[in-house]
C-alpha cells in the first residue's frame, strides 16, 4: 500500500483528519513514537569522573531513542571535561541555582524550564533504561500527568541485595520510590515547578502534580534498571535516606517503633523468630507482586531484617538531625524532608478547580455529554500530535495500528514509517514555514 493516501473516519462525534502520501506502519515500530517529541532530563553532580566512559556510552545509545539533556552541577573543570566527551550527544547546561538547595531539583527543573517538549523523563545518573521501557515510560504518560516506574539493580554486590530490601518492603504495602519518573512539562510550568528546597525531592514532585490535580500512574510493573552505589556511598546515604521519612509521618511513626519493638524482642530470644519471618514474609510478597520475581533475586528477601535493624537506629539519628537543624546534604544544611499534601493542596486549590473542568475525557463518558473526539497539536517544526478517539484508515478503509490514545503524525513528509513520526523532521532541519523559521504551536479542535 506504499503511496497511497490515508484517511481518518468520521466517528460518531465528527472528528476527522486527512493524511497524505503516507505508507502503513510496521506494528513493532509504534512503541517509539512519542520519543520523537519528548525529552529526557539527567541532572548530574560529579566530584570525580570515575563512570564517565560508561555513562558516555549509556548517553550515546539514548541520544539514538530522544532528546537528552544534562543538567550539569560539577566543577567546572569536569563540566568542560563532559562537554568534550558529549560534544554532538546532549545539550549541557549548569543548574540554576535559583531554583532550590537541593541540587537535583535545580537540575530537573533547569531542564524542565529550558524543554519545549510536553513529555519529560527525569532519571538520575545511575538509571538505565533499554528502548522498550523508555517507550512504555512516555507513552503511559498519553493517559496521565506523572508515571511512576520501579527501579532495580543490574549488578548485585551486597548492599544493593541490602537495598533491596527496602523497595520490596516498599512495594508488599504500596510503591516504591524509585530514581526516574515521567512527567508532563505543562503540569509543572501550571505549578511553577516544585519546592526544591526539601530532601525527598521526588516525594515532593509527586505530591505536587497529584495537588494540582494530575493523575499519576503507578507502573510497578515498569522495570527500569540501575546501577548500584559504591559500598561507600551506600554507607553515607543511611541517615539521609531514614530522614526522608520525616515528610511522611505515619511512616515514621512506625520506623520510629522499630527500635523499642526490637529491644522487647532482644529480652527473650523466641520472641525474634516471628518478627523475622514477618519481615522477610511482607519483602518476598513485595517481590512477587507484579511478577518482580523476573528481577529482583531470591535472596533480596533474607535481607529485610537486615535493613529494619538499620532503620530502627537510623530513624532516631534523624530525628536527632532534624532536632540539629537539618540533615547534611551536598554540604548544606537541609531542613525540610517534603511539605505535607494538606498544605500543597491549600496552594493549588485554583489549579485542581481548573484541572477538574477540562479532565481528559475517558471510555466512560456518557454519549449526550461526551466532549470532542479528539485534538490535533502542532508541535513547532515536528509532528502533528493526535490525541484522542479518532482512527486512522488507509485509502481502502482497513484500519492503521495503533494501541494509544497520544501518537505523533509525519508532518515532513520523510517519515520511514508513515504515517507515524520516526524523528527525521530534526535530521533534515525541517521548519512549518512561519516568517520566523518555526511555527507556534496551534491546537484545532478535531
Amino acid at each position: 500500500m506504499a503511496g497511497r493516501p490515508f484517511r481518518a473516519r468520521r466517528h460518531r462525534s465528527g472528528a476527522r483528519l486527512m493524511l497524505e502520501d503516507a505508507a502503513p506502519p510496521r506494528p513493532d515500530m509504534e512503541d517509539g513514537l512519542l520519543l520523537a517529541e519528548a525529552e529526557y532530563i539527567l541532572p548530574l553532580r560529579w566530584a570525580a569522573d570515575d563512570g564517565l566512559a560508561e555513562l558516555t556510552q549509556y548517553l550515546r545509545k539514548l541520544a539514538g531513542w530522544i532528546r537528552v539533556t544534562v543538567v550539569d552541577g560539577s566543577p567546572p573543570e569536569l563540566f568542560a571535561a563532559h562537554g568534550r566527551a558529549w560534544q554532538g550527544l546532549v545539550r549541557q547546561l549548569p543548574p540554576n541555582p535559583a531554583n532550590g538547595r537541593n541540587g537535583k531539583a535545580a537540575g530537573v527543573m533547569t531542564g524542565v524550564q529550558a524543554s519545549s517538549a510536553e513529555f519529560l523523563v527525569l532519571a538520575d545518573d545511575d538509571v538505565r533504561y533499554t528502548l522498550p521501557a523508555l517507550s512504555r515510560l512516555v507513552g503511559l504518560l498519553g493517559e496521565a500527568d506523572l508515571v511512576r516506574p520501579q527501579n532495580f539493580f543490574l549488578r548485585w554486590p551486597w548492599h544493593a541485595r541490602w537495598d533491596t530490601a527496602r523497595s520490596l518492603l516498599n512495594r508488599a504495602f504500596g510503591s516504591d520510590y524509585p530514581g526516574t519518573l515521567a512527567v508532563r512539562k505543562s503540569v509543572l510550568d501550571a505549578t511553577g515547578g516544585y519546592d526544591g528546597n526539601v530532601l525527598f525531592e521526588n516525594l515532593e514532585l509527586i505530591r505536587t502534580v497529584e495537588a494540582a490535580g494530575g493523575r499519576q500512574v503507578r507502573a510497578d510493573d515498569l522495570y527500569v534498571g540501575r546501577i548500584p552505589p559504591a559500598t561507600g556511598h551506600f554507607r553515607g546515604q543511611r541517615v539521609r535516606q531514614a530522614y526522608d521519612s520525616l515528610a511522611q509521618p505515619g511512616r515514621l511513626a512506625v520506623e520510629l517503633s522499630l527500635l523499642p519493638v526490637f529491644a522487647w524482642a532482644a529480652r527473650r530470644p523466641s520472641r525474634w523468630v516471628p518478627l523475622l519471618l514477618a519481615a522477610m514474609g511482607a519483602a518476598e510478597a513485595g517481590r512477587r507482586r507484579h511478577r518482580g520475581a523476573a528481577v529482583f533475586p531470591a535472596t533480596s528477601a533474607l535481607w529485610a531484617p537486615c535493613w529494619l535493624l538499620e532503620r530502627a537506629a537510623c530513624s532516631w539519628l534523624a530525628v536527632g538531625q532534624r532536632l540539629a537543624g537539618g540533615v547534611n546534604y551536598a554540604g548544606r544544611r537541609m531542613p525540610r524532608a517534603g511539605t505535607s499534601f494538606r498544605r500543597l493542596r491549600r496552594r493549588y486549590r485554583a489549579l485542581r478547580l481548573s484541572a477538574s473542568t477540562t479532565r481528559r475525557p475517558t471510555m466512560a463518558t456518557s454519549e449526550t455529554n461526551k466532549p470532542a473526539a479528539g485534538t490535533v497539536v502542532a508541535c513547532p517544526n515536528g509532528p502533528l500530535l493526535l490525541r484522542g478517539d479518532v482512527e486512522i484508515l488507509t485509502e481502502t478503509g482497513e484500519p492503521v495500528p495503533r494501541s494509544r490514545k497520544t501518537v505523533a503524525l509525519c508532518r515532513c513528509g520523510a517519515s520511514s514509517i508513515k504515517p507515524y513520526c520516526d524523528g527525521t523532521h530534526k535530521l533534515i532541519g525541517f521548519t512549518t514555514g512561519t516568517a520566523s523559521g518555526a511555527a507556534a504551536p496551534s491546537r484545532e479542535e478535531a
